[in-house]
């Protein structure tokens, strides 16, 4: 079957299908591979390996594909941390089989998502002190985007992105959306913008990586409607702030806004 990624089918190419790739001949129901400088097949001593073939770029496509689903289906904390994430459970929800769901899984544990027990693989899920930590890391990396502007006469924020992000909180303003924890991804576009407007990228990889580790968490901090539009307003009026150059304001407004 087709590898569903994002609702959409992840189609191979029909040379995939084939078994037959760009720089491949089919010799006796085989597929030799050749290379780009002399046409020389695979085995011959003098011939390149650092080809890829079609079919082989389609398999790391739809690996990549399925592990970037599955790392999101954690992320978003659509798969419940009491379940064991077996191949078959990951791969069934966004229709792929159980080889490449395998696959992905095995990829999982190297970015804290997922660890192996002797009972399996499992969903790492922070501790109450882990989170604590967490917030509180979150907290120094969103102030520190505005202190090293205001500390340093020479740095200026990006504006062009303020501004766009601004236009985007204005028209949430005009129009509140109804409360849903997939809100949580709008809000860490807001801290991610406002983070790299400040000029420091690695502040902001940093910050997008606590982000992550929490957003199974704070998702449901936007089940109500209060929430959601205290939440806009507050990033609505610290992007005003910081485009009209009033930054100990606007760090005032973003450290009460964090916690």
């Amino acid at each position: 079957p087709h590898a569903l990624v994002d609702g959409a089918p992840l189609r191979r190419p029909p040379s995939a299908r084939a078994g037959v790739g760009c720089h491949g001949r089919r010799t006796g129901g085989r597929v030799r591979r050749v290379t780009a400088r002399t046409g020389a097949p695979a085995d011959d001593p003098g011939a390149r390996t650092d080809v890829v073939t079609a079919s082989e770029r389609a398999t790391t496509s739809l690996r990549d594909a399925v592990y970037a689903r599955l790392r999101g289906e954690i992320l978003d904390g659509r798969v419940d941390p009491r379940d064991r994430p077996t191949a078959p459970t990951l791969g069934r929800p966004i229709g792929v089989s159980r080889t490449p769901a395998r696959e992905a899984r095995a990829r999982l544990p190297s970015d804290g998502r997922v660890e192996r027990t002797d009972f399996g693989y499992a969903v790492v899920v922070p501790s109450l002190a882990e989170l604590r930590d967490l917030d509180e890391l979150r907290a120094t990396l969103e102030l520190r985007g505005i202190d090293r502007v205001i500390e340093n006469p020479g740095l200026r924020h990006d504006t062009d992105v303020l501004r766009a992000e601004l236009a985007r909180w204005v028209e949430l303003r005009a129009a509140p959306p109804r409360p849903d924890p997939g809100f949580v991804l709008l809000d860490e576009q807001f801290h991610t913008a406002l983070s790299r407007a400040a000029g420091n990228e690695r502040i902001t990889e940093a910050l997008v990586e606590v982000n992550e580790k929490v957003r199974a968490v704070r998702r449901y901090n936007f089940v109500e409607d209060e929430r959601v539009r205290s939440t806009v307003d507050e990033h609505g009026r610290i992007l005003e702030l910081v485009l009209a150059d009033r930054l100990p304001e606007a760090r005032t407004a973003l450290h009460h806004h964090v916690g």
